[in-house]
């Protein structure tokens, strides 16, 4: 829950350090888990925070530990009663996760989430880089 690096440091820096604040009141949480804090100076209610597994070799239980980190944001996210939530490729930056067998494991847990009941009518996945992004949507239109 220190959000120094990645997509949790770009997503603290903008929203301010309330985000990292009550952070810190909520850490830890272990990974395949979330939590979640209000988003600070950002225009949105709440940034839903999970912990996503360090990819070694694919044979460490990464692929189940990445699904239950999806599971995980998208349940708080039902609990809170959200309509639409914003999530980015877990892993796949500091964490070392290649980008299609993680694309894969993401879009298979929303898609498992979504056959149950649940107040989320949209999920976006989201990316600060266009190169990376268009590689999800080859990946995604690829596979699904």
């Amino acid at each position: 829950m220190a959000h120094g690096g990645g997509v949790a440091g770009l997503i603290s820096r903008a929203g301010g350090p309330e985000i990292q604040r009550e952070s810190n009141q909520k850490a830890p949480i272990n990974t395949g888990e979330a939590t979640f804090t209000t988003a600070g100076t950002l225009p949105h209610k709440y940034v839903i925070h999970t912990v996503g597994p360090i990819y070694r070799d694919g044979t460490q239980g990464e692929p189940g530990l990445l699904a239950s980190a999806v599971t995980s944001a998208l349940k708080v996210a039902d609990q809170l009663k959200l309509k639409s939530i914003s999530m980015p490729s877990i892993s796949t930056g500091i964490f070392g996760y290649p980008l299609e067998p993680a694309i894969k494991v993401i879009v298979n847990a929303i898609f498992n989430f979504l056959k149950g009941e649940s107040t989320l009518e949209e999920v976006h996945l989201c990316e600060y880089s266009s190169d990376k992004a268009e590689e999800i949507k080859n990946i995604i239109e690829g596979n699904f």
